[in-house]
């Protein structure tokens, strides 16, 4: 769908965005009105006030939810389908207890960072944060404090990897509009997103959870395990009968090895690399378009079918030698009733955003910002973080600040390594201030059971750091080049 002409100018408009925002975190935090219901509400009366016709505010309503959802849905399902295996089995305590034994108790956050890091290479940063759900949350279970000092250095470190390092598309499609080199982006982008993680997230996480408690979750993973490898559920007995669920939730059988979950773990690293890395080789031309075994592999690496196999992978290696196959599916049932009002929240958080990006609102300030007389590198900033903060959408502010500035980049002549620092600033500008029309925003806070204030004073806060670190870093090497 097409957005529409502005029917005010960029002040209005902005003006509006405002306004809608604090109705949504009125009627969400003051109203205690269900986060769903606000979202849609404000979504319709947001598309009212900014001129939609009134015959085109569903479709406008619907290109946000249904492309949200679209990504969101499968990934979810089978993410904490996944989990639930991992966790019932022992799997995630497994290898918890495995990387602590590396690093150490009080390197826990640490050894999630960096296991995040490089898992979050080729996977996007919703898929990683789902495959590490369990994972996080049974280390957070076995030493205690506040779930943030568990969750963000690895939310973080996903978040990363996908804003400023290819073969993630934001980058790619930067370096595609402004003419750079994806290697040159590659090499300097990793060194700047791990000082950037370190930072803005790992050292932020330490003071967030040192300050603000919050509990491990049990509505999508609220089992116990006892140490044993064996595994109940929270107030049910110690017995079942093989159709019951006491049964499903229940497996005595030895854990699986180190080696299994970590193996199981690669499975979707692997397949999921073989979309990103080959769409980069595509973009760069090294690949023509239209080889039908790249479109294949491309097929396997699809986040959704990549997921898929995982889980029937960890059907077959985890669930079966330990269970009947009825009792199996019972898990997979019970893992999926919990994630319903994450995914309709997550939809109608992309609905909002979905409104505001088509009502004008980014052309006319991407208008308006086109000329503003400062550095290069501090105008792509500037041009993302306002972008990204006016409608929600990280990629769509990255996109658009690369365009718009494609010909100033073009005129300055440019080095490769200057275009790679573009690149970092604008990625930088496109992390920060994650808010109330981001979808994931609303993600992270339903993962973690965190209402929206908790979530705006410590998510919100981390990318903002993160973005920040990665923009320092950038312009210091602009000033010294």
């Amino acid at each position: 769908m097409e957005a529409i002409d502005p029917a005010y100018g960029t002040a209005t408009l902005l003006l509006i965005a405002a306004g809608a925002v604090a109705l949504l975190l009125f009627l969400i935090m003051k109203v205690k009105l269900h986060a769903f219901v606000a979202l849609v509400l404000v979504s319709v009366l947001t598309a009212l006030v900014v001129g939609f016709p009134l015959a085109d505010i569903p479709a406008a309503m619907m290109f946000g939810f249904s492309s949200t959802l679209g990504s969101v849905a499968l990934l979810v399902a089978f993410g904490v389908m996944l989990g639930r295996l991992m966790e019932v089995t022992g799997g995630a305590q497994v290898l918890a207890d495995t990387l602590i034994g590396r690093f150490g108790e009080k390197r826990a956050p640490l050894a999630l960072g960096v296991a995040a890091l490089l898992f979050g290479f080729p996977i996007f940063f919703d898929a990683g944060l789902v495959v590490f759900l369990p994972i996080i949350l049974t280390v957070a279970r076995r030493f205690g404090g506040s779930l943030l000092l568990y969750v963000l250095p690895a939310a973080g470190a996903f978040a990363a990897m996908h804003a400023i390092v290819p073969p993630h598309p934001g980058p790619v499609a930067a370096a595609e509009a402004l003419g750079g080199s994806v290697g040159v982006i590659l090499l300097v982008g990793i060194p700047v997103a791990v000082a950037s993680w370190y930072v803005g997230v790992l050292l932020v996480s330490r003071y967030l959870g040192a300050r603000i408690d919050v509990s491990v979750p049990v509505a999508l993973f609220g089992e116990v395990n006892d140490g044993r490898g064996q595994i109940a559920r929270d107030g049910e007995g110690e017995t079942g009968d093989s159709t019951g669920s006491g049964a499903a939730a229940r497996m005595d059988r030895k854990p699986p090895s180190f080696r299994t979950v970590l193996l199981l773990l690669l499975v979707p690293l692997v397949l999921i690399s073989f979309d990103t890395v080959l769409d980069t080789l595509t973009v760069t031309g090294v690949l023509e378009e239209g080889e039908s075994w790249a479109a294949f592999l491309s097929l396997l690496g699809h986040t959704p079918v990549a997921l898929l196999i995982t889980v029937l992978v960890a059907i077959a290696v985890l669930g079966r030698p330990r269970a009947r196959m009825t009792e199996v599916t019972k898990i997979l049932d019970d893992a999926l009733g919990p994630i319903c009002s994450i995914i309709l929240i997550t939809g109608a958080g992309g609905m909002f955003g979905g409104v505001l990006r088509l009502s004008g609102i980014g052309d006319a300030l991407s208008g308006s910002l086109a000329d503003l007389g400062i550095s290069l590198i501090v105008q792509a900033f500037v041009i993302a973080t306002l972008l990204r903060v006016a409608q929600g959408s990280a990629t769509v502010a990255l996109t658009t600040t690369a365009g718009l500035i494609a010909g100033a980049v073009a005129e300055a002549g440019l080095g490769d390594f200057q275009t790679a620092l573009i690149v970092i600033a604008i990625a930088a500008g496109a992390t920060v201030l994650s808010h109330v029309n981001d979808s994931g925003f609303w993600l992270v806070s339903r993962f973690f059971g965190m209402d929206e204030r908790t979530t705006l004073k410590t998510w919100t806060v981390m990318v903002t750091t993160l973005g920040l670190s990665a923009f320092v870093i950038a312009l210091g090497f602009w000033m010294v080049v």
